[in-house]
Formats: C-alpha cells, structure tokens, sequence
C-alpha cells in the first residue's frame, strides 16, 4: 500500500526546508558544504572535517535543536495544509545514531571526574532524550511511537516503519525521520576506523576515494495512506530491510544484503523503472564497491543507465538523519524533475561503476531508489514515485510468541564459544551487550532449531552507556587520537544485533530500538509490527541490559529505575507452531504513561519465559509506554 508525503521539516548543512535537499537548478554544480570544522580541530583530530547544520546556535544540546527545528517546521507544514490533521490518530518513527551522545560526554566528564552528575545532566546522556525533550515542546501525544538505534541506516528504517503502521491500521499520520549532531566522540570514533577523509571533498566511487566527511542534520517527513491524503509531494511505494550477517562493521562486499533490500523494496512497487539511485555512498574503498555491485544485481541492465546520487559528499555523513535527509533529496528530484549533481572525480572507480553528473539536468523522475546500509550489516531501501503505486493493501500475518530464554549474567568468551561456532578470541573482544544477547539466542536455538534467515531487533534501556563511558575515558585520558578502534563499533546499539545476525544467519530485518526504559518490550512490539506486514516469518527479539558505572549514575541522579545484568530472547513469528501465544495487540505510545512499579528493559520479557502472563507492559519516567495483549494458541 503507498503512502503519501505530504508535508516534511529539514535541517542540514546546506539550509533550512526545501535548501537543506534540494539539488539546485538545472546546469548547476553539486554544492559542497563540508569545511574544516573548529570544534574537531580543537579536539586534535588529524581528519576535522564536517558539516554543521545551518540555523542551529552554539551551546545547548544541539541534537535536541536540530530534531525540535525539523519537527516544529514538519508540524507548522501540517498546520497550513488545510485539514485537521490533529483530530487523527499521530505516530512517530525517529532514528538516530549517538542520540544524546553530546550530553551524555558531559556526564562521561562528571565520571573521570568522580562527581556525582545532576538530574538535568544524567537525564540528557540517554540516547532517546532529544527524542523525549522534542515530543515535550510540541504538545503532541503519538502513537504508536519509537526509536530506532540502527546506525547509519536508522532513519530509513524508520520511514520503512512509518508505512508498515499505515499499512496496518495503526495510526492515520505518521512523522517520520532521523536526527544526529556531529561530537568529537563520534567523530575520534569514525577517523579511528580510518573512515574519513584526508581531504575534502570526499570523492564517492573515484579511485582515490578514502572515506567520508561527518556532518549533522534532522528531517521529519509526514505520511498518511494515499487514498486519505488531501495531497502529496510524492509517494513511497516500496520498502526492504535485510541483514548481511557476514560483519558487524565491514560491509558484505558481494552487495548481496544492500541488493536483497533493494530487490523487495522494488517488489513491493511493481518494480517501476527506476530513474535515481540515492547511494548510501561513504566513499570507502569496500563500501562503494559493494554498493555499485548491489545496485547492479538489484536493477539489472537498467543499472548502467540509471543515475546515481552520493549526497554525504556534499553535506557530509549526517548519521542517523541520513536517510531521511537523503529520502527528501529523491522527493525533490521527483517533484521539481531534475536529475541531481554530484561530486565527481577526475578518476572514477571502474570497479565501481556510478553514473554521476556533473550538472544537474531538468529529466522526468516519476521514481527514485534510496539505499541504506548501517553497523552491524543492516539495510535498508525505499522506493519513491510520482505517483501510487499499484500494490494493494495487504492482509496482515497472525504474529506469535515463544517462550522466551533468560540469561542472567555475562557468559566468559570460553563458555559463548562452547556454543557457538566462534572462536574465544574474537569473543573476547566484543562488549557484555554482544555476549549476553549471544548467550540468549543461542539458548533460543536450542529449542527452536535452526534460525537462519529470522530477523532481529535488538531493544535497550540504557543502551550502550557503559561501553560509551569506557571508549570515552580512553579519549578523555589520551586524546581523540589515541582512542580505541576496536571498542567503537561496540559504541553502536546494534553492535549486539550485528553479532548475532553474523552468529546465526539472521539475514531478515536487522534493527536495534530504545525510544525509554521500556525498549525491551518495544523491540517486541516493533517485531510483531514487522511480521504483521511480512517483512519477515521469523524476528529473534533481543531484551538485553548491562548497566555499569555510567548506567548506574545515571539512573540515581534521575531517579530511573534501573534493570540488572541480563536478557531475554524469544522469537515471533507467524507459524503458530513458533509460539506458545498469540499476539493478540501490541501497542506503544509517546506520553501519557504512569510509571508506577513498572518492570524496566529485560524484565518486561521475563514472564515469557514460563508462558503464564497474557498482559505485559513496560512504561518509561518520560511517559512513554509499550504494551502487548497476548492469546492463547490453540495447539
């Protein structure tokens, strides 16, 4: 079933609206906006490149600012549309990639320091407080409502997520998008993996590429099922989401995962002939190959013809705001008919074929394809056209639960590679998050079989806080220079559902999420959404916590209650030999929840692991909630 855009808010490097994506006139040159940034020189990186968002002052927490400004325009563009969009039922589907990364290297600070961090600090550190602060200042109650913590590919994803409620009946509006703020942090991180550029601009696809320049940015883009909208700019006809399972960080260099989303994003639509690639395009030298490879498998002889878009070398890598910044570049090709420019080198890959333009070009684009790729091996496409499409809507699949496995403290690598086909060495190296959820599933798999081409969705309380504060205590002690390379993929909340998707063949949507406290049973709840729409028969469901010292002094100066070591896996799928219940409703919302004694990350999946509890629910102190009704299944 199409949905349709019909308003957005954006913010990037290259402006405001309609200038923070738009291609520019016909005949014009790609418009590069990433320069030496002062923050990043100050910080001592060898590789300061970046792309400040426009409009967005100095001090405060600047993840926040960017999501409230393309949040504020998208909801202002709603109000002039001429319907009352607030008499609806109102989803929200973000996605970031460090979230509160900014504050939460103000509570890392407190920690070297050995002070103890106040309320106000302790609650901006976690990944979903932009999130939470932006919902607060517009006055709107949203649901269903979620985050999702996949990397670089989480925006997509999100907007993918967006379509599926629609599809489903869950809301009649969805706004959906990504937000991120470039940190030193962030930025230690990715020059460490030899990830960025040494000059700019950064050159996709050319021989001479050597990766990216970082940049910042929000976009918020409003859908509504086609046939109900008064309107639309365009329409998004197809999504996909997969997982490589070959690397938790390294892309798969046939391309196979990127094609495969790809193939049923275009399944989804019909496959119309597609006019515009917009490439996730890093310019690193595996990831540029594998996509044009990917690109070629999924559109076949048309791949040679159809014109692609790098649109990080302009306004630089804008993480988890990404794809929706780049989804709205496709929309703007799509409206306007103009083909867009791109940064072009003198020496193009031939092993990595790309057709670039020099200047934009006034062309008919009735549809675009937008690709993602993130940590961890997750993808993700979207189809954009000028018009519906053809597909109908769907009937939903019946979503059933297993009993689930618990494992209660963080196995030694020696135990996980009892039990797993990999070595200790490499285990040793991965985060307690990764060997905890490893623990669990493999658990899982013992009693349901083989799991090779499930999806999996990761959910966190506090995410990865505690491997955050070891990475940045190296940084703070040695310079952004000296940091840990190997500890910063772990950073990342889908590190864990990368491992296990490399693990166990887990080759169908890959995604972490966490918008509160309740992000273990969110990860339930997206996961029925996903196997409702037949995105995947099968989601392995990861409720994991490994609260530590930066955890633990976070959830005493906020006064969040605060989960042990451990996690839950279970499976939901629809065969109803998979499941002990069935799903019978599964519910989040952004506000309006009373926290009560409400059981935090993991626990909220506990009473699945003896199959007598039909009602879970899990509430966070910022008023957002997930509930699931379950049934009985008949045996």
């Amino acid at each position: 079933m199409s949905s349709a855009i019909v308003a957005f808010g954006a913010c990037s490097g290259l402006g405001r609206g309609l200038e923070a994506v738009s291609g520019g006139p016909p005949g014009s040159a790609a418009r590069v906006v990433t320069i030496v940034d002062d923050e990043l020189v100050s910080a001592g990186l060898a590789r300061p490149f970046c792309a400040r968002a426009a409009g967005v002052a100095r001090g405060g927490d600047r993840a926040t600012a960017l999501l409230t400004l393309a949040l504020g325009d998208c909801v202002g563009a709603l109000d002039g549309a001429g319907f009352d969009w607030r008499a609806l039922r109102v989803g929200l589907a973000l996605g970031t990639s460090s979230g509160g990364m900014r504050e939460a290297e103000r509570l890392f600070a407190n920690l070297a320091r050995q002070e103890s961090p106040n309320a106000v600090t302790a609650k901006n550190a976690a990944y979903f407080s932009p999130m939470t602060e932006a919902i607060s200042r517009s006055g709107l109650s949203l649901s269903p409502s979620t985050l999702v913590l996949t990397a670089c590919a989480a925006s997509t994803l999100a907007i993918g997520l967006a379509t599926r409620w629609l599809e489903l009946g869950a809301c009649d509006v969805v706004l959906a998008g990504g937000f991120d703020a470039v940190s030193v942090f962030v930025a230690s991180g990715f020059e460490a993996l030899r990830a960025t550029t040494s000059r700019l601009p950064s050159r996709p696809f050319a021989l001479d590429r050597d990766g990216m320049a970082l940049g910042e940015g929000a976009a918020v883009i409003a859908l509504m099922r086609a046939s109900e909208a008064p309107r639309a700019l365009a329409f998004v006809t197809g999504f996909g989401a997969s997982g490589d399972a070959v690397h938790v960080t390294a892309p798969d260099r046939s391309g196979e995962g990127l094609a495969r989303a790809a193939r049923l994003a275009l399944a989804e639509a019909d496959f119309p002939p597609v006019a515009l690639v917009s490439a996730h395009a890093t310019a690193t030298p595996f990831n540029d190959a594998a996509e044009s490879r990917a690109i070629a498998a999924a559109l076949g002889d048309a791949a040679r013809e159809v014109v692609v878009h790098p649109f990080k070398a302009q306004i630089g890598h804008t993480l988890g705001a990404a794809g929706a910044l780049e989804s709205l570049a496709c929309v703007d090709a799509i409206v306007r008919g103009v083909l867009p420019a791109s940064v072009i080198s003198e020496s193009p890959d031939p092993a990595a074929p790309a057709r670039l333009l020099a200047e934009s070009r006034a062309a008919s684009v009735t549809c675009a394809l937008k690709l993602s790729a993130a940590f961890g091996g997750a993808n993700a496409a979207l189809v954009f056209e000028s018009r519906p499409g053809q597909n109908v809507r769907r009937a939903p699949a019946t979503c059933h639960v297993s009993r689930a496995s618990h494992v209660s403290r963080v196995p030694t690598a020696n135990e996980l590679a009892g039990s797993i086909d990999q070595s200790a060495e490499r285990l040793a190296k991965s985060c307690d998050l990764s060997r905890l959820a490893l623990a669990a599933v493999a658990m899982l798999r013992a009693s349901f079989g083989d799991l090779r081409g499930a999806g999996i969705i990761v959910g966190h309380a506090y995410a990865t806080l505690d491997v955050n504060e070891q990475y940045n205590r190296r940084l703070l002690a040695r310079g952004a220079r000296a940091v840990e390379p190997r500890k910063f993929p772990y950073t990342s909340p889908n590190a864990a559902a990368g491992e296990c998707s490399v693990a166990f063949g887990l080759t169908g949507p890959n995604l972490a999420v966490g918008s509160g406290l309740h992000g273990g049973l969110e990860a339930l709840v997206i996961a029925s959404h996903l196997v409702a729409a037949r995105d995947a028969a099968r989601i392995v469901v990861v409720a994991v916590d490994a609260p530590g010292p930066a955890a633990i002094a976070l959830a005493a100066a906020a006064g969040w209650p605060l989960p042990p070591i451990g996690a839950v896996a279970l499976l939901v799928s629809e065969d109803a030999r998979d499941g002990a219940c069935r799903i019978a409703s599964a519910t989040l919302a952004s506000r309006g929840a009373t926290v009560g004694a409400s059981a935090p990350g993991h626990l909220a999946l506990l009473p699945l692991c003896d199959g007598e509890s039909l009602s879970l629910s899990s509430a966070s102190p910022c008023g957002a909630w997930a509930g699931v009704q379950l049934a009985t299944t008949p045996c």
